[in-house]
């Protein structure tokens, strides 16, 4: 690292040229600069230089929040599918064409008129006759973009 005060190295990011933005990534991460705009080039290699000057994250902290990511599918950047539903005992009520339809979740699926489902969305077909995402038929999924 130069021995240029980390403050002024932290400001000059802001009117740094993108390709002098690419060039210290590469001394910094030893890789090429993702593809990303000019706010995510910025943040990481702030962060990096402050990481450089003062230390990286504790090994506590790293634990646990390895812990945590445990929890979520990095695929999709959401939660496993099983945290997806309810706490088991919830019970979910939906009318449709004006009769009221209970649903209690249990540990192992759906319960619905005493029969056992594997997904809301079966429970959803088996009310209306038709394809749903069960989630969305029982309100706890927004079903329209941007709503």
């Amino acid at each position: 690292m130069t021995e240029e005060p980390l403050l002024a190295r932290l400001a000059a990011l802001k009117t740094a040229p993108i390709p002098d933005l690419k060039v210290l990534w590469r001394d910094l991460f030893e890789a090429e600069a993702p593809p990303y705009n000019r706010t995510f080039l910025e943040s990481r290699l702030a962060y990096r230089l402050q990481e450089l000057a003062y230390g990286g994250l504790a090994v506590t902290t790293i634990a646990r929040l390895e812990n945590m990511a445990a929890d979520f599918d990095t695929t999709k950047g959401r939660r496993k599918k099983e945290l997806d539903r309810p706490i088991a005992g919830t019970r979910l009520v939906r009318e449709w064409k004006g009769v009221e339809h209970c649903v209690t979740v249990r540990e192992d699926g759906f319960e619905y008129q005493g029969r056992p489902y594997q997904s809301l969305s079966a429970v959803a077909r088996a009310i209306t006759g038709t394809r749903w995402n069960g989630l969305a038929f029982f309100g706890l999924k927004n079903w329209r973009k941007g709503a």
